[in-house]
């Protein structure tokens, strides 16, 4: 019986309003957003009105707002007050208060009418309150789910009905989720080229949405009466992960019945148009930016006066509001017309600095009326090519695509003179192919017709076999993505179509990769066809490859890879083998998301692979990925590289690197750059160096001659390309080709050149001042989605930037340049003395606004982050050359950074200059929990100051953020933070100018500002000095131990741990290891027996006997050359250092002495080196005062180990500082481990206590083994493959001469069979 009862309450439910009565409501509606935690800023609106609803027909109503108040709020929440607003709801009054009409049935609102008077941000609103009506209830059911329509569009809800018998009422609970809709109304802007990465967003989400409508539904004569709704919506959003903190958008409704009135409403005297249905209308806040709200009277007059702004103040230095003063310029241009803006530019384009600000803003502009613009100014001549390129870049990748701007790329593509441009050409067909693919993510069933002219140009260019214009076509498709490509594309596939194997390899490579984009959308599509071509071994290799690529971008099954890893098993061409077996490796240690199941299938398949694949050397083709992703923050990045080479050159074939990022449920392929070497390896494989059977000298020699003989290639055929991809999309690409060197040659050996450098002396001796501004819209990311109230929250991130250099350089010339400077000969160079002074003072201004919040053509109303930097580097350098003394000399006569802000901010149209900003975190912030940490800001200056020149530098930090109410990353970055960076005069004597001399020749000693002399230990004074320095180290060393065995004893248990594990996991094994022996003079080998004692010995010896003939070559040869950097001072006192250089000839020594110039500062380095033989080279570094408080010997020396050859190098020492003995003691307990996983052996031996040594070993051109012995310890590991073969025999003797000049050599070589 009780299931009757609620069945007939049930169909009873749907509300209704009789013909006769006008029913009153109140209605509020909230809409707030920032944390939600009480005690911080918040920003929104409130709307207040009565709400009267009166039938015209039965299935016609209209609605009349009366006595609307809007308010506005920036505060702490809850303690401050809304405001009104109140010139902002008299200027809306009118409009509010007209009546519309709307369709409504069974619970349903249909379509929507109001006169044109009625802006869309107004019915936008009155949509918000027909959206409480929205109830689609049941007749038999009362708790279900279906796709509902309201203001966000068709969304998942959820429906439960009870029936209270007590209060004689029903309550209708209905919930949506915002984040499942089969039609969302959104509006993206910036996000075109990024992809959506659902299984990043599987368990972490970064934006949530919901909404819960409840209803309290009475009784009443004509049915059913909605007594009382209440709507809460809440949106969260975080860049990191919402589990962290979010920042949240919460919308509030209310609407009570009040009273039944019999006065009906009445529409006014006008045409009431049909304005859509329930759903949310896009308005002006699409061009509107949200981080400020500019009342727009006069359009061009407001452009005018900003643009005379930016000009006039940014020009010695830039201005501090240059960048929000460059996005009100872009704003602005967005609601001027087209006739406003060819106005303004007929006014300034005659003038260069005016016209270089206006062709930076207008591409950031995205409106299709900018492309109109610059393609009519560039068909009437008014633009030059570089400009009209540099525009149309930036402008196709910036405008909104729509069907319109298609048209227009499409004709500008097609246009005869854009025909005749190469360069421009690509970049407009580029254009056309990206525009589509943002076109096709707007609007999912793009038709196929848009890329017609693209399939037509293809067509035409296969069937007139022009390979640049397949090459284009290809790209273009590639861009584009679109499935309906897939065809055309097949039929330039090798394999697939018996006319594409007589195609050129670039072709067949270009068509593989313009499947990628496709591969994005369809990858089912594409992955038959990819796996078809990588089995195919009739294909060439290069083709394999790149389609291996492709194949893996499509995220394939662990059946497809495992019938891949299958098939590869039986694979004879070892590069294919070699880059498949990689990149399966590479992928098993993927951690993103989104390549989970693939990682996953990749450690699968790589079991079914041999493993004998994983010693290959890096001669063959390989691919790498590495990725890191944190899943806590849904923040990562991955970087690819493919290098493609060919067993018959040295070049590899091609090389690819790609860049890809994830964030906040997003991922984006940042940035992809490719090298190909094509052209010029068919160049080469067709030359006799690409015979398999003759040595590898003669293939170079072969190489040489093929690359000098390059005026016998082919014209038609590219010798290399590259290509950049940003976001996924190619934006540029070149092919190197002989017509281009053909034409690149004049201009570098030609009359050109000269006559450049002559105008550049000449405008070096009049002096040259400069001052240029680049103004640069960053990043314009937005996210616009209608809340229930009817207003439209946005999420958005903008960074702007403008950079500004001012630059004056003179020259003096002595004696004055010939008029005729190509007359002038070397000798004429020599005597010249060169003074130069140049001023430079650029400045960079960045600012970043991150907004989330109310962003209307009326009022605004969000929590922003703003980020300032401004960054000023004067420099004053006074630079003078005399070639004829050798003498170089250079004089050097700082920063503002990072502030950031996060507040609340609100802004109405009618008040734009009365915003009110409150600080998100408030100096004194009073919570309610007890348990929480101080909330007082950080504050602190860290200063340094360099010595000598009495200059030092200041960071001075600031941090006031919301970390004391919860400790996630979120809450670190909200609040205000800033740091600032400043460099100035410390105390002490003023530094007039930094100095650095350089001095040639026999002059060298006359420049040295104090004698440099070493101590002889023999005299009385030396050894009383190393006396004196002997107690002091003694003393120094006292401490040091008294210090480390206080803390070693704390350490034993752990060390014994430690070495325990340790000792676990190493193999020590005892290696029998071959003495190292030197060679005779004639380079063969020496007998075996010579050893390593031997060796030593001798090096020792002599290189002592040498330095005892002279211990300082100061006292017996003069500088080779010097160099001194002081700083000048006010009181002349000498600061800096010098260095002095000598050469020994005969002993085939060099000694190199730095020493301070200060009074009394005897601390010196000395650098003293000898080449003993042709295979030996020794060197002693010591330093500290007079040279002799520490130093360190290093030794070089080739020979043989085994009866392989080898070369040694050894590291002595007599002492080091403390600083580096304690590191390297720290750093030595982590070399086991290290060597264990780098594949070495390790064994535990005495090894001399102050001594390095390591071996390197040849047993063949391409492996090296390797041994190491340091103090405790022996590492060694034998046979390590190279990637390239060393030219070193077996007799130690070097397959290729380095003994005389490399220009002889290879012309030598090249004249040579």
């Amino acid at each position: 019986m009780r299931a009757v009862v609620l069945a007939l309450t049930v169909a009873l439910v749907v509300p209704e309003f009789a013909l006769d009565k006008t029913y009153v409501y109140k209605y509020e509606a909230l809409l707030l957003g920032g944390l939600p935690h009480e005690g911080l800023a918040r920003a929104g609106i409130k709307v207040n009105s009565k709400v009267l609803l009166s039938a015209v027909t039965e299935n016609t109503f209209l609605m009349k707002l009366m006595d609307p108040l809007l308010h506005e709020y920036a505060g702490i929440w809850p303690k401050d007050p809304f405001v009104p607003a109140t010139k902002l709801t008299s200027a809306l009054a009118a409009q509010l208060q007209i009546p519309i009409k709307f369709e409504y049935a069974n619970g349903v609102v249909g379509k929507v009418f109001a006169p044109a008077g009625v802006s869309p941000t107004v019915m936008n609103l009155q949509r918000g309150i027909l959206n409480i009506l929205q109830l689609n209830l049941k007749k038999t059911q009362n708790i279900y789910e279906l796709q509902e329509a309201g203001v966000q569009g068709v969304c998942r809800t959820h429906y439960v009905i009870n029936e209270d018998p007590k209060a004689n009422h029903i309550i209708v609970t209905k919930s949506k989720d915002l984040s499942h809709c089969q039609e969302k109304i959104i509006k993206d802007i910036g996000l075109a080229y990024t992809e959506r990465c659902a299984e990043c967003t599987e368990r972490d989400k970064s934006l949530i949405e919901t909404a819960t409508y409840n209803y309290i539904m009475k009784p009443a004569a004509a049915g059913v009466l909605i007594a009382e709704a209440t709507v809460e919506e809440v949106h969260q959003f975080s860049p990191l992960n919402e589990i962290h903190g979010a920042a949240m958008m919460e919308a509030k409704q209310t609407l009570a019945f009040v009273e039944i009135e019999k006065t009906p409403v009445v529409p006014i005297k006008a045409d009431y148009l049909a304005r859509g249905s329930l759903q949310y209308e896009f308005a002006t806040e699409i061009l509107q930016t949200p981080i400020q709200l500019m009342k727009i009277s006069d359009a061009p007059a407001q452009i005018i006066e900003i643009l005379k702004h930016l000009v006039a103040n940014n020009v010695a230095m830039v201005h501090d509001d240059a960048p929000l003063k460059f996005v009100q310029l872009i704003q602005l241009l967005r609601f001027a017309t087209l006739e406003n803006i060819e106005a303004i530019w007929a006014q300034f384009k005659d003038k260069p600095v005016y016209r270089r600000w206006l062709l930076d803003a207008l591409p950031a502009v995205g409106t299709p009326v900018i492309v109109k613009l610059l393609k009519e100014k560039f068909l009437a001549g008014e633009l030059t090519i570089p400009e009209f390129i540099q525009a149309l870049v930036v402008a196709l990748q910036m405008v909104t695509a729509d069907l319109e701007t298609i048209q227009l790329t499409a004709s500008l593509a097609l246009h005869e003179k854009i025909a005749t441009i190469p360069a421009l050409r690509e970049v407009v067909m580029l254009g056309y192919g990206s525009m589509i693919a943002k076109h096709c993510v707007a609007v999912p069933t793009c038709p196929a017709e848009l890329l017609g002219p693209i399939h037509e140009i293809a067509a035409e260019a296969i069937s007139k076999n022009d390979i640049p214009e397949i090459t284009l076509a290809l790209k273009v498709l590639g861009n584009a993505g679109h499935p309906a490509s897939l065809k055309p594309i097949m039929k330039l596939l090798p394999g697939l179509r018996t006319a594409a194997t007589s195609l050129p390899l670039r072709i067949q490579v270009d068509a593989i990769l313009a499947l990628r984009n496709i591969a994005k959308k369809e990858p089912k599509l594409v992955q038959p066809v990819d796996l078809q071509l990588v089995l195919d071994r009739a294909l060439h290799p290069e083709v394999r490859m790149v389609a291996c690529i492709v194949l893996f971008e499509t995220k394939p099954s662990v059946a497809l890879i495992s019938s891949l890893a299958g098939a590869l098993k039986l694979e004879t061409n070892m590069h294919v083998a070699s880059f498949a077996y990689s990149h399966i490796k590479s992928l098993t240690r993927i951690t993103a998301p989104d390549m989970a199941a693939v990682a996953g299938a990749a450690n699968v398949a790589i079991k079914l692979m041999s493993p004998k694949l994983d010693r290959l050397s890096l001669r063959f083709c390989r691919a790498l990925q590495l990725d890191f992703y944190h899943t806590p923050l849904m923040v990562g990045a991955a970087g690819s590289a493919y290098m493609i080479n060919d067993a018959a050159t040295i070049l590899p074939r091609a090389v690819v690197a790609k860049a890809r990022a994830y964030l906040a449920g997003a991922a984006a392929d940042v940035l992809e750059i490719g090298v190909r070497t094509e052209g010029l390896q068919e160049a080469l494989l067709q030359s006799p160096a690409a015979d398999e059977s003759v040595d590898r000298i003669t293939k170079i020699k072969r190489t040489l001659r093929a690359l000098a003989n390059w005026k016998a290639l082919p014209t038609n055929q590219p010798l290399a390309s590259a290509y950049i991809k940003l976001f996924g999309q190619e934006v540029a690409f070149v092919n190197v080709d002989k017509t281009v060197i053909e034409e690149a040659i004049p201009i570098v050996t030609g009359p050109k050149p000269r006559e450049l450098l002559k105008a550049a002396l000449k405008a070096l001796q009049e002096g040259i001042a400069l001052q240029y501004a680049k103004p640069l819209l960053m990043a314009e990311v937005r996210r616009i989605l209608p809340t229930a109230i009817g207003v439209p929250m946005e999420l958005s991130l903008y960074t702007a930037a403008v950079a500004v250099a001012s630059v004056n350089v003179q020259a003096t010339i002595t004696p004055p340049l010939p008029e005729e400077i190509e007359t002038m000969t070397l000798e004429q160079l020599k005597k010249t003395d060169v003074q130069l002074q140049a001023e430079a003072r650029p400045s960079v201004a960045l600012q970043t606004f991150a907004v989330m919040g109310v962003n209307t053509a009326l009022i605004q109303a969000a929590v922003m982050a703003k980020g300032k930097i401004r960054t000023i580097a004067p420099g004053k350098v006074a630079a003078r050359a005399d070639i004829l003394k050798g003498n170089y000399k250079v004089e050097a006569l700082p920063v503002e950074v990072p502030e950031h802000i996060t507040l609340a901010v609100v802004r109405n149209i009618e008040e734009p200059t009365a915003e009110r900003i409150v600080p998100l975190v408030p100096e004194l912030a009073v919570f309610k929990m007890a348990a929480l940490r101080s909330a007082t800001p950080f504050h602190k200056t860290l200063c340094l100051a360099v010595p000598y020149i009495e200059i030092k530098g200041c960071i001075e930090v600031h941090s006031h953020n919301a970390a004391f109410i919860r400790n996630d990353p979120l809450f670190y970055i909200i609040g205000q933070h800033s740091a600032r960076a400043s460099v100035a005069r410390a105390e002490g004597p003023a530094v007039e100018r930094l100095e650095l001399e350089v001095q040639v020749g026999p002059r060298a000693a006359e420049r040295l500002l104090k004698q440099i002399s070493l101590i002889d230990e023999e005299t009385p004074e030396g050894k009383a000095f190393l006396l004196k320095l002997r107690e002091i180290l003694e003393t120094e060393d006292k401490n040091v131990r008294v210090s480390s065995e206080s803390s070693s004893s704390s350490r034993i248990i752990s060390s014994s741990s430690s070495s325990s594990m340790s000792s676990s996991r190493m193999t020590e094994t005892a290696t029998v290891m071959e003495p190292f022996r030197k060679f005779h003079k004639d380079r063969y080998m020496a007998p075996h027996g010579a050893s390593k004692a031997v060796s030593s010995g001798s090096t020792a010896s002599s290189f002592e006997k040498i330095q005892k003939q002279a211990k300082f070559l100061g006292n017996a040869v003069p500088p080779v050359f010097a160099v001194i950097a002081r700083a000048v001072r006010v009181d002349h006192k000498l600061l800096g250092y010098q260095l002095a250089a000598y050469f020994d000839k005969p002993n085939a020594r060099v000694q190199l002495v730095v020493s301070s110039i200060a009074e009394n500062d005897n601390l010196k380095i000395c650098a003293d080196g000898a080449v003993l033989s042709k295979h030996k080279v020794t060197a002693r570094v010591a330093w500290g005062p007079e040279c002799q408080q520490y130093a360190v010997i290093a030794k070089a020396e080739a020979g043989v180990l085994g009866e392989f050859p080898a070369a040694r190098l050894e590291v002595e020492w007599e002492r080091l500082p403390i600083i580096v003995t304690t590191y390297a003691k720290k750093l030595s307990k982590h070399i086991p481990m290290a060597a264990f996983k780098a594949g070495f052996k390790l064994e535990r031996v005495s090894n001399a206590d102050k001594e390095i040594e390591l071996t390197a070993a040849l047993p063949s051109q391409r492996s090296l083994n390797v041994i190491a012995r340091i103090p405790e310890m022996t590492l060694s590991r034998m046979d390590i493959p190279l990637p390239i073969a060393v030219p070193i025999n077996p007799d130690g003797t070097l397959s290729i001469q380095i003994d005389e000049d490399i220009l002889s050599w290879i012309q030598k070589h090249i004249k040579e069979e």
